[in-house]
Parts: C-alpha cells; structure tokens; sequence
C-alpha cells in the first residue's frame, strides 16, 4: 500500500475522530481548524466546490443562540434522545441497543489484533469517533487490517449514521462535519477497495 494512502487516511482519521468523540471546549485545535476553513487546502479527498461548501457549514459554531457545546450536548449526550445516535450497535441491532451484538464483534476483532483503547469510563467502543480514531491507529501500525475493519465494523452502518447527522442534526457544523466524514469515507472506501459487509440497519 502506497505511504501517501496511509498517511491521507491516518491524518483524516485522526481529525474527523477526534472532532466527532470530543466535546468541542476539549478539542479547541480541531474546532479552530474546520471552522476557519484553513483545512481546505490540505485535505486529500473532495474537489474545491464540495470542500467550500462544507467550510461554509464548519463556519457556523451558532445558531439561534445554541452554542457549539450545547449542540454537541444535545447530539451526543442528551439528557433527551438523541436524533442521530453516534454507536454503530444502534443501526445494526434490531433493538437498536447499545452494547449490542456488533459492538461485541468488534470488540472480539479488538482483542484478537491487539488494539486497547483507554476508556474512561463503561462505554461501548463503537462510537463512530473512537472507530474512526481506531481507522487511523491502524493506518499507521497494521494497514494490512484497515480494510476489515473498515468493511466490517465501521462502512456497514456509518453512512446511514451520518445521513441521519445532517439531515436531522439542526445545527450547520455537525451537518458539515457529517459531510465532510462521509466525503473521506467513501474515498477511503474507494482508494481501499473496500466493499462493506452487506448487513441490515435498523435505524
């Protein structure tokens, strides 16, 4: 595999994961960068029309007087349901559970090659930004499994997941986040050859 090929993904992977699992006030770097539209000329995949026009949602950290922490509250935290839940078990699950059966597969496919991810406290691993995270850790030291755990444990429900972000999200630099994860995903899924495991979503 070509070091460009895995250093485009490690480097995406790392940006987008952290910008989906953290609460922006702990990740003020990656906030900084997407909104200011400094991300633009380097990001690997996305033509200039499709990357402006996510900038010009990245740009916009309000909205009717809802803050960026209150929008990352109300999607990833609640206290109330959440319009697009971030795990993949909820999409792949007919009870649309966390800590379902996917989430246990992936957390099989972790301990067999090896990955331990330091979490801080009882949550499951399938959150969209720790797989993504987890995308560019094994970038960088096992890119002979990138493919697997691309097409099992992550393609098979994320896009459904990032629709679901941007079309109900209600809030412009989720919806361009969102975008711009499907963006790189499928270009990693073309760039990979990856074809995604073939499974049912139920969400």
């Amino acid at each position: 595999m070509e070091q460009q090929i895995i250093t485009d993904i490690s480097l995406t992977a790392r940006i987008l994961g952290a910008a989906f699992y953290y609460p922006p006030t702990e990740n003020n770097d990656i906030v900084e960068l997407l909104s200011s539209g400094n991300w633009i000329v380097e990001w690997p995949y996305g033509n200039d029309k499709e990357k402006q026009g996510i900038a010009k949602l990245l740009e916009q950290t309000t909205l009717n007087d809802e803050t960026l922490a209150q929008a990352y509250q109300r999607l990833f935290i609640g206290p109330y349901a959440l319009p697009a839940p971030p795990w993949g078990s909820v999409y792949l699950d007919n009870e649309n559970v966390l800590f379902g059966n996917s989430t246990l597969d992936l957390r099989e496919w972790m301990l067999e090659n090896g990955i331990d991810i330091a979490l801080t406290q009882n949550e499951p691993e399938d959150h969209f930004g720790l797989v993504v995270m987890m995308v560019a850790w094994i970038a960088e030291t096992r890119p002979e499994k990138l493919n697997e755990l691309l097409a099992e444990h992550l393609l098979p429900w994320a896009y459904r997941y990032l629709e679901k972000l941007s079309l109900q999200g209600a809030f412009p630099y989720y919806e361009g986040l969102a975008t711009l994860a499907t963006l790189t995903l499928k270009n990693w899924q073309s760039v990979l050859n990856v074809t995604p495991a073939q499974k049912q979503l139920f969400c």
